[in-house]
């Protein structure tokens, strides 16, 4: 797609998603957050569980709208996967860092994340994309919500037995002992919430925003497009709640309910921001979500790198050692706000900051891409 052509829905959905994504990464305090600011404790969903799935629809929509055109033209292939392999690399390099910054201590370094699985999807539904028809892509994004819950299913886990959805006793977890065992998330030790197993389904989301961008790049009329978006959105939906009456829906685990279910719920979020924003016309508000999402990766590993300081800055008190970010509560959110406002006041904070720095980078016309 050219660059007169850009959505500036997609923009201001990535925008979105990723201002969502640094809130809830960035409380003030981790014992004081409003319920909708949490993610699900284990099957179900709330609202913050949007944000991750999200990031990979739009992923997979930016892969069909960067190389339909090179694709079409039959542009030298190997050229092509210099770059997607560059890309791939840095997204999981920049993973790695923000797992171990700033102590790097690689014999218990946590090898999954949020960027690295970011970074195999991109890497997976590319090579489908770029060879595979649109009957062929959405045959590998249904072929891989039905390969897990296969697996997840039917598949006895030593000692555990088939068909189980527990934390940590499931066959998704048994696969990340086997293979990761000594580097997952600190906080479980015996599984990943963006481990090996429960990659594939998340293959599939980003596959179903490649297939948003093979819409939106057809000929269709825009207003058809906003149509089938939201339709196609719905039945998604419907189709995941329904599916998990049998698997449930649990985004720690990202089973095949879960990811069908998010991707209606980026289309049809995507649908109503494409038929307000690029149909309608209408744009009054959206530009700092415009300047979050031209600049998405860059500032997701910025907070990432700032908040870890704020813990890691610290000094003796009068009452003990405090660290700076502590200071920053108590000197300008807890002094006059309760402490789950605090705490969300904070965030918000946080988020407006961040802004500045990426609308420096905006107003400079520095876009960094990865």
């Amino acid at each position: 797609m050219e660059k007169q052509q850009r959505l500036l829905s997609l923009d201001f959905f990535r925008g979105f998603t990723i201002a969502g994504m640094i809130l809830v990464n960035n409380p003030g305090s981790w014992s004081h957050i409003y319920p909708p600011l949490e993610h699900a404790k284990w099957h179900g969903w709330t609202p913050t569980d949007l944000i991750f799935p999200f990031f990979l629809f739009i992923v997979g929509v930016a892969i069909s709208l960067a190389l339909s055109g090179k694709k079409e033209r039959q542009e030298s292939k190997k050229e092509l996967y210099k770059k997607i392999i560059r890309r791939t690399l840095l997204l999981f390099g920049l993973g790695l860092f923000l797992s171990g910054f700033p102590f790097f201590d690689l014999s218990i370094i946590r090898i999954p994340g949020v960027l690295q699985r970011i970074a195999v999807c991109y890497l997976i539904a590319t090579v489908i994309f770029l060879h595979g028809s649109i009957k062929t892509q959405a045959t590998w994004a249904v072929g891989f919500l039905l390969v897990y819950w296969g697996g997840m299913e039917w598949f006895p886990v030593p000692d555990i037995g088939a068909g189980l959805y527990e934390k940590g006793a499931n066959f998704s977890a048994y696969i990340d002992s086997l293979f990761l065992q000594g580097h997952m998330w600190s906080q479980t030790k015996t599984w990943d919430p963006e481990g090996l197993f429960s990659t594939l389904p998340a293959i599939s989301t980003t596959l179903f925003g490649v297939l948003t961008g093979n819409l939106l790049r057809s000929k269709k009329e825009k207003i058809e497009k906003a149509v089938i978006m939201l339709i196609a959105g719905n039945i998604a939906i419907g189709i995941g709640m329904a599916w998990s009456h049998w698997l449930p829906i649990n985004k720690n685990i990202w089973t095949s309910s879960y990811a069908i279910f998010m991707s209606g719920m980026a289309l049809v979020i995507l649908g109503i921001s494409y038929y307000v924003i690029d149909v309608k016309g209408w744009q009054k508000g959206i530009k700092p979500f415009r300047v979050y999402g031209m600049n998405a990766i860059t500032v997701f590993v910025l907070s990432g790198v700032v908040g870890r300081l704020l813990y890691l800055i610290k000094w003796q008190s009068a009452n003990g050692v405090i660290t700076l970010k502590c200071w920053l509560m108590q000197v300008f959110f807890n002094s006059w706000l309760s402490p789950i406002n605090a705490s969300l006041a904070y965030a918000l904070t946080f988020i407006f900051i961040s802004y500045l720095a990426m609308y420096f980078l905006y107003k400079k016309n520095i876009f960094i891409k990865v």
